[in-house]
């Protein structure tokens, strides 16, 4: 039984989609989430930014003594997992390659598209995954910086104008049954999830990334045997590199929580 906590990192509020899988499926884990708020978004940066903000987040959550860490950042994963592995002296997982998996197998037609932000759309990272896995495969990938910043905002209604307008433009090579599977390639997609169900209808089948990633952790720690079985619910520390008043209401929106939860500002 391993009693340290479990680090999970993203560029703000998005990756605690991943944090409220992985607490479904091991609740008894602690967690140390970082959302780096003030450097939010990652999707415009460009490869030596992304290393630099990478380990400076790693470093973060080594220091408060994590047993594993979960890139909950499709960005990130996306162009610098290597360095991240390499650098944390604890196991790492990203979300690319579970999410892939995921869409590969689930996939009917084998037409599979890509929604990511621009970083994680030059990189071409689920592409080289999906060829790796289907040759076969089809791949339509589209990226954009305009999801980010109103997701981190709590704006995810198709009630919203600016919503619709952004995610009728994204969504536009997606349209028309030109895919059967579609990969939320950043962990604040989900947030939209339903208005991307709406614009794309029913038969399009939607694989969170973040969700692919927990899952992915958890088995990570099984298998090590580095998973806490005590019988306890485990806790969850929030920390946040920008104002905490305005991350703790959406993070109690996005875990579930009916109510605003504590957060730590931090400085990296």
């Amino acid at each position: 039984m391993d009693l340290r906590p479990v680090g999970i990192f993203d560029s703000g509020v998005g990756g605690l989609t991943a944090v409220r899988e992985f607490r479904k499926l091991l609740p008894a884990e602690d967690i140390v989430y970082l959302g780096d708020t003030a450097r939010v978004p990652y999707g415009g940066r460009s490869v030596a930014e992304l290393e630099g903000i990478a380990l400076s987040d790693v470093r973060f959550l080594l220091s408060r003594g994590v047993k594993a860490i979960l890139v909950a950042c499709g960005t990130v994963s996306s162009n610098c997992m290597g360095l991240v592995m390499g650098s944390a002296g604890v196991p790492a997982s990203g979300v690319v390659v579970p999410a892939v998996r995921e869409a590969v197998n689930s996939s009917r037609s084998g037409r599979i598209g890509v929604l990511s932000t621009l970083a994680t759309a030059r990189s071409g990272a689920f592409e080289r995954e999906i060829a790796a896995m289907a040759p076969d495969a089809l791949v339509i990938s589209s990226g954009t910086a305009e999801l980010v910043p109103l997701v981190e905002a709590g704006r995810t209604s198709l009630d919203d104008s600016a919503v619709r307008t952004a995610l009728e433009s994204c969504l536009a090579p997606f349209a028309g049954g030109a895919v059967d599977t579609l990969i939320l390639g950043c962990t604040h997609y989900p947030l939209l999830g339903g208005a991307i169900a709406e614009l794309l209808g029913g038969g399009v089948g939607l694989i969170d990334a973040g969700a692919a990633g927990a899952r992915e952790t958890a088995c990570l720690l099984r298998e090590s045997g580095l998973d806490c079985r005590a019988r306890r619910i485990g806790s969850c520390s929030l920390c946040t590199t920008g104002p905490a008043a305005g991350f703790e209401p959406l993070a109690g929106l996005f875990l579930g929580a009916g109510r605003a939860l504590r957060a730590e500002h931090v400085e990296l």
